[in-house]
């Protein structure tokens, strides 16, 4: 039996800021208008895999549960992990998941934010891999590489006299001069971050080479807790997990480890210059998305959705405008928008967190205005949804219904408003937004108050199970 695990941990630094630290990348119509990466992802799985197990941040479990029921999708197994410990223990904890499925199985494993358009081809590498791992070996996925690229780790490997690629090294991202030096060699392979092996023999590996950390891993998996349709991972016990990659604790110790090649167009979409490679482009070789007017540009990705933005004589460009952030940079210096995202946390900005909208597991809500004292906010909740039964030490809200039907919690009271009716919720007050109607339900909350932040909220009761 062939389970595949997708892995969903990625943090997108390289593509800020659509990329942000609660909706990364994966999770984003980056490649295509209708499906996020996450869902190409599954939508792509061989019709013979087992259902998948999952495997994902915890602040994202209900982004992934309502991406996998947009696509009619029901996963094996959601696992939640409370921080990233990297790919090693994360695919140790989805063997043995797999091996509560079936004794024999074998994993293929997946990252969540890869594009790949031939999916006939991906099906037939899978089987390649399959006779493979039927021999014991830990299979790679190699990328024969279609140019010097720095945003890659790369595999070494030669054709043995059995007929099997094996892996001889993994290097690390390179500069572009031994990219340049690799790409001619023909010796070398972009490491893909795709792998399939026995459940069975990928634990053994690591008993071998890392059983400190396996220990680790079973003693997380034993501790394992249901939540509602999730999998939590114990907080304390995962932190104990060498935070270390499958590379480096198994496949570039095991005698076993060989390599596939997968000949088909393939991108981690990991920055906006392999983005823009992956988009359709005009006569000049730009990539123009929203309100964008051009003149005497040339290879360039401007995307611009919020407001009309001209860009005149200039080649090679990144210009990139959201709500609350507007990058402009040289494409050859784009990826280091990791930069970026690492000075907005250490200084605590909103801006690597959320977008503008945030969504959350009844709906989503929009900062349409923010001033010392008070801040205005759209809030849209789905059909059946409600927020939690809660209350705020520091502001209070008025509520306005521009659509649909709300009942209204509000201490003692409970009521119903519908459109251009308004409530008053006092500082303190204990209160609840629900959609109780079969339309969908927006508000404009207007908050006032001396802090206006996500934290002030005392959670009494929620269905989603969030606690404060």
């Amino acid at each position: 039996m062939l389970i595949p695990v997708i892995l969903c941990g990625g943090s997108g630094t390289r593509l800020w800021p659509m990329s942000r630290q609660n909706c990364p990348k994966q999770f984003l119509n980056l490649t295509d208008e209708k499906f996020s990466l996450f869902q190409k992802t599954i939508l792509r799985l061989p019709s013979w895999c087992h259902k998948p197990i999952i495997i994902c941040n915890e602040s994202h479990r209900f982004i992934v549960a309502e991406q996998l029921r947009e696509i009619n999708t029901e996963p094996h197994s959601i696992i939640l992990e409370p921080e990233g410990r990297n790919t090693a223990p994360a695919i140790a904890i989805c063997a043995l998941e797999s091996l509560d499925i079936d004794k024999n199985s074998s994993i293929i494993v997946l990252s969540a934010d890869h594009e790949i358009h031939d999916i006939n081809a991906f099906h037939q590498t899978i089987d390649k891999s399959t006779q493979l791992i039927e021999n014991n070996y830990l299979v790679a996925f190699g990328i024969r590489p279609s140019r010097p690229e720095i945003g890659y780790g790369y595999i070494q490997s030669h054709h043995d006299s059995d007929g099997v690629n094996r892996i001889d090294s993994f290097k690390e991202k390179p500069t572009y001069a031994k990219a340049i030096e690799y790409h001619k060699s023909g010796k070398y392979f972009w490491n893909s971050g795709m792998f399939a092996m026995k459940s069975s023999v990928y634990l053994d590996e690591m008993k071998l080479h890392e059983p400190y950390l396996l220990n680790n891993c079973i003693n997380v998996f034993e501790n394992i807790t249901k939540d509602f349709d999730f999998k939590r991972l114990d907080k304390l016990l995962f932190s104990k997990c060498k935070d270390i990659s499958i590379d480096y604790a198994v496949m570039e110790k095991t005698s076993n480890a060989v390599m596939v090649e997968f000949t088909a167009p393939w991108s981690d979409v990991g920055s906006w210059e392999s983005l823009w490679i992956e988009k359709n482009k005009d006569g000049l070789g730009n990539v123009l998305e929203g309100d964008v007017y051009i003149q005497n540009v040339n290879n360039s990705y401007i995307q611009s959705h919020n407001k009309y933005t001209s860009v005149m004589g200039l080649d090679d460009l990144v210009v990139v405008d959201t709500k609350d952030a507007l990058l402009i940079s040289h494409k050859k210096f784009a990826h280091l928008t990791k930069d970026i995202f690492q000075d907005l946390k250490k200084n605590n900005r909103e801006e690597y967190i959320n977008h503008k909208k945030v969504h959350r597991p009844w709906g989503s809500f929009e900062s349409l205005e923010k001033q010392e004292g008070y801040q205005v906010k759209l809030l849209i909740l789905k059909t059946g949804a409600k927020i939690s039964l809660q209350k705020h030490n520091h502001r209070a809200e008025h509520w306005i219904i521009i659509q649909g039907e709300a009942t209204i919690t509000c201490d003692e009271q409970k009521f119903k408003l519908s459109k251009n009716q308004s409530t008053f919720i006092p500082q303190g007050s204990i209160h609840r937004l629900e959609n109780q109607s079969k339309e969908i339900l927006k508000v404009i909350e207007v908050q006032t108050g001396d802090y206006l932040g996500e934290d002030d909220i005392l959670r009494v009761e929620d269905i989603y199970n969030r606690g404060n």
